[in-house]
């Protein structure tokens, strides 16, 4: 019948993700690895809750992007962190300098603690708008300018020393919330300004735009679906989409000229 024979394909597709999913990393060295959570809604018992699909991207020591996994968490805690992250180890990531994402719960000690010789980089973007939303909104233009000036600077000192004349200007604005949020997150959001990682890099590796583009097109595809029946469901439902999204000059196209890490790859991992 025509139902068994979906049911068929299904359970062939499903094979094949999987296999996808658990292959062998052999791309070397992944110098930069991105990470991001996707939230989809599952029907649970007959309730609906949010499931995070996690997602891990990479570029290799020759420069290329590659997708290093997908697994589901039920959400963005250190738990599926950490076991998401020892997957990957398993099936051989190493060499990881920087890893790049949005504040995540458990994201960066799992990094300290399974990859102790990378450093963390908050995205850029995410933390901005993070200091806005607690910006009044006749303020925000004025932040807006000064946040993008401490990005500009040359030197993680400069901007350091930047945001912390920006903070003290919100605080004479009466700003103390906007002021307390930019004072506790700008260290770890210019990790990339350090001068292990190359200028030319610096425009790639500050944000996690490279996966939020992958992202936003899954969500595409995702929402004519709507809920899932099961977490495993939306997790096989993403890796085809990203598989699908990924298998094209993408991935074949050099992300990023890696010649001026060469000289400190071998310290990595």
């Amino acid at each position: 019948t025509l139902r068994t024979t979906i049911s068929d394909w299904n359970k062939k597709a499903y094979v094949h993700i999987e296999d996808w999913r658990n292959r062998p990393l052999q791309g070397g060295r992944y110098p930069y690895v991105y990470v991001d959570g996707i939230y989809l809604r599952r029907n649970w018992g007959g309730e609906y809750e949010n499931v995070a699909i996690l997602v891990a991207i990479a570029v290799n020591e020759d420069g290329f992007r590659e997708v290093l996994g997908a697994a589901e968490g039920m959400k963005e805690d250190g738990d599926s962190w950490e076991q998401f992250v020892r997957g990957m180890i398993e099936r051989g990531l190493k060499g990881v300098r920087l890893v790049v994402g949005d504040r995540c719960a458990g994201l960066v000690s799992t990094v300290n603690s399974m990859l102790p010789k990378a450093r963390c980089q908050r995205c850029m973007v995410h933390f901005m708008r993070n200091v806005l939303s607690k910006t009044p909104p006749t303020h925000r233009q004025w932040a807006s300018a000064a946040l993008k000036a401490i990005f500009a600077m040359e030197s993680r000192e400069s901007a350091l020393a930047k945001a912390e004349s920006v903070a003290a200007e919100m605080e004479a604005r009466r700003l103390k919330a906007a002021a307390n949020c930019l004072r506790e997150g700008v260290g770890e959001t210019t990790t990339y300004l350090l001068p292990e990682f190359p200028d030319e890099h610096r425009r790639r590796i500050r944000t996690n735009n490279m996966i939020e583009r992958l992202n936003r097109e899954i969500r595409r595809r995702t929402r004519v679906v709507g809920s899932f029946p099961d977490g495993n469901s939306a997790l096989m439902l993403v890796c085809a989409r990203i598989r699908y999204v990924t298998n094209n000059e993408w991935s074949t196209r050099r992300y990023l000229d890696m010649s001026r890490l060469d000289d400190t790859l071998q310290a990595a991992n």
